[in-house]
């Protein structure tokens, strides 16, 4: 199982949301850079990197970032937040994205959504499935729609989607522990899919777990920043697996 570290930007800086709500922000580094190259030097080569910027006004914002960060480390970044139109995903990839993430947009927009997957292929494209009681979200989890979380999903698979991060925002950057029944109910209803799991992780022996249920990642965010989970933990796990 991939072990993928989360970086959110407000303003260019390293921040974590509670449940996705902006008011609850709290940065945790002014210089992104600082923490990507501390990922990377205990063996991490994978990054989640979100535009909440973007996410909110709807069109990329902080792509300064990810050229930085792409750039300056040998990370594989997946980048989300704001992706709309073709000109967002163009930035994003130029800016050194490895795959980009569609959360929103797979919503309100399917026919540019999967004009994207035809263009770029499945695994440049991630589907963003961020759900509240199994409804997804969208718009930066400002909203709910009427999509239910496992058709949805479901309904890209048979378009050809292969990568999906799944985020309960119930559990996201609380820290009580990610939705193992949600996984294991998605990795049962949609088979074969690389399901990257989001939102809650709070402590190492929680990994074992999702990789026994079949999840292809797990984005780790608050953990980290608060200690919960070291980055020595993390690199004898990649080194052990």
């Amino acid at each position: 199982m991939r072990i993928i570290p989360a970086i959110d930007i407000i303003e260019g800086k390293c921040v974590r949301l509670s449940k996705g709500d902006y008011s609850t922000k709290k940065i945790y580094n002014e210089n992104p850079l600082e923490i990507a190259k501390e990922f990377e030097a205990h063996g991490i080569e994978y990054l989640h990197l979100v535009d909440l910027d973007g996410a909110k006004s709807h069109q990329i914002v902080n792509h300064k970032v990810l050229e930085q960060l792409a750039t300056k480390t040998h990370l594989k970044i997946d980048f989300g937040g704001g992706l709309k139109r073709d000109e967002d995903l163009k930035i994003a990839f130029e800016s050194g994205a490895n795959q980009v993430t569609g959360g929103s947009i797979a919503v309100k927009d399917k026919v540019t959504f999967l004009s994207w997957f035809e263009k770029y292929g499945a695994d440049k494209i991630i589907l963003g499935a961020d759900a509240m009681n199994e409804k997804v979200a969208v718009s930066g989890w400002l909203e709910e729609s009427e999509e239910n979380l496992v058709p949805f999903i479901q309904s890209y698979q048979k378009e050809g989607i292969s990568y999906v991060i799944c985020t309960d925002i119930s559990k996201d950057g609380m820290l009580e522990g990610p939705s193992f029944n949600l996984y294991q109910k998605i990795l049962k209803e949609v088979p074969d899919l690389n399901l990257i799991a989001s939102g809650g992780i709070s402590t190492f022996d929680e990994l074992p777990k999702l990789a026994e249920i079949g999840c292809e990642g797990t984005i780790i965010g608050k953990a980290i920043y608060e200690n919960r989970i070291s980055l020595k933990q993390l690199e004898e796990y990649i080194l052990t697996t």
